[in-house]
């Protein structure tokens, strides 16, 4: 184990009904104004907003609402959102929604105490306040409900960009596995990808020798797996839908790669491209790079037994290559696409895609191992 500092402020209160505690928890804290964001129409129509703001007024805790954000956050509404949380002099922001609403919400927070534009934090200036944020989960995939990251899509540049602070970690998150229990199969499984990504990144990049954060990773993927698998079968398995959002809170709240030393995130750098230029669902394009990227670097790293790990501690097979097509042919089997052609992503755009991908890749300082040239080679083993 690396030397490593741990700590994560985001309280947790799980499980049924507890969206019914959300003005009490605000009032408590001395908030007495929200600005109140969700994506579609999705909350209203499965009373879920009704809820919400029944606790707000009961408990006396004014909002403001701002919906439609999108599936991948857009720059210009969230800049929207920052003059309307201005304007009304909100306290807090309150996210009721999946990941990108939280997303959205964080950035907005931010944006509310400074007079600089928001996209400067997303290209490497620091974040030093933010107003508190809260969140209603509704969809589990991002972990963004218990942890200081949010990316948000530049539509002008085509830059799809993250910040990461501990001022926008949430200070509450509320969990009700039943709201998932909605969500369609497709973003299921999307959801199913995403989770795993957030913790095969590090349990791949990383130096060997961290036993304890292995099982770690090695349990919340099999847990996803068997929990998607039940969900698939009977999308209202509320055992399935809560263990399965637990797991992918887990999954990128710190604890995993705690101690496990540097690590990148380049099948999300790579993958963050394919949604910023297509707005495409984000784990259907992890679905897509993942495997394509781990058959790259099975041949780049001198770390072949994790792969071998991987193979039969997840799937209990044997050999690197076989655990890789284990996992393919999981996303394949929950309805995942896996070759870019299936997301009627161009071929012939791969040089385009690996050019904006080396754009993050710089602001994250992974230039010197992911140039476009080789982004590009990745990519041409997902054609």
């Amino acid at each position: 184990m690396e030397d490593f500092e741990f700590h994560n402020p985001t309280r947790i209160v799980f499980g049924r009904g507890k969206e019914a505690r959300i003005g009490v928890e605000l009032k408590q804290a001395g908030i007495g104004k929200v600005l109140l964001v969700y994506g579609g129409g999705s909350i209203k129509a499965s009373g879920l907003f009704e809820r919400v703001t029944a606790s707000l007024e009961e408990a006396g805790v004014a909002f403001t609402e701002f919906g439609g954000v999108a599936s991948n956050p857009r720059l210009s509404h969230t800049r929207e959102g920052i003059a309307l949380a201005k304007r009304s002099k909100v306290a807090a922001v309150l996210a009721v929604g999946g990941g990108s609403v939280l997303d959205e919400a964080k950035a907005i927070a931010v944006g509310v105490l400074t007079a600089d534009d928001i996209w400067d934090f997303f290209a490497g200036k620091e974040v030093t306040a933010a107003l508190p944020v809260y969140t209603v989960l509704t969809l589990a995939a991002t972990g963004s409900e218990m942890n200081g990251n949010a990316v948000i899509t530049n539509e002008e540049t085509k830059a799809k960009w993250a910040i990461r602070s501990i001022h926008i970690y949430p200070v509450l998150s509320i969990l009700n596995p039943a709201l998932t229990c909605t969500v369609p199969l497709d973003y299921s499984a999307y959801a199913a990808v995403d989770a795993i990504a957030h913790v095969i990144e590090g349990y791949f990049t990383k130096r060997p020798a961290s036993r304890l954060q292995d099982r770690l990773v090695e349990s919340i993927v099999k847990t996803v797996i068997e929990t998607t698998d039940m969900i698939m079968a009977d999308p209202a398995n509320y055992s399935a839908r809560a263990e399965f959002e637990w797991a992918a809170t887990l999954a990128l709240n710190g604890l995993t790669p705690a101690g496990i030393g540097p690590y990148s995130f380049p099948n999300h750098m790579i993958e963050h491209s394919l949604s910023a230029l297509y707005d495409i669902a984000h784990g259907a394009g992890l679905a897509i790079v993942i495997p394509a990227w781990l058959r790259w670097y099975r041949k780049h790293t001198r770390t072949l037994s994790q792969f071998e790990r991987f193979a039969n501690q997840v799937f209990g097979l044997s050999g690197a290559e076989a655990g890789i097509n284990a996992l393919e042919e999981w996303f394949v089997k929950i309805g995942a696409p896996v070759r870019l052609a299936t997301a009627a992503i161009p071929v012939e755009d791969i040089d385009r895609i690996a050019a904006n991908a080396a754009r993050l890749a710089k602001c994250w300082g992974m230039e010197k191992e992911y140039p476009a040239a080789v982004i590009a080679e990745i990519l041409r083993l997902a054609a």
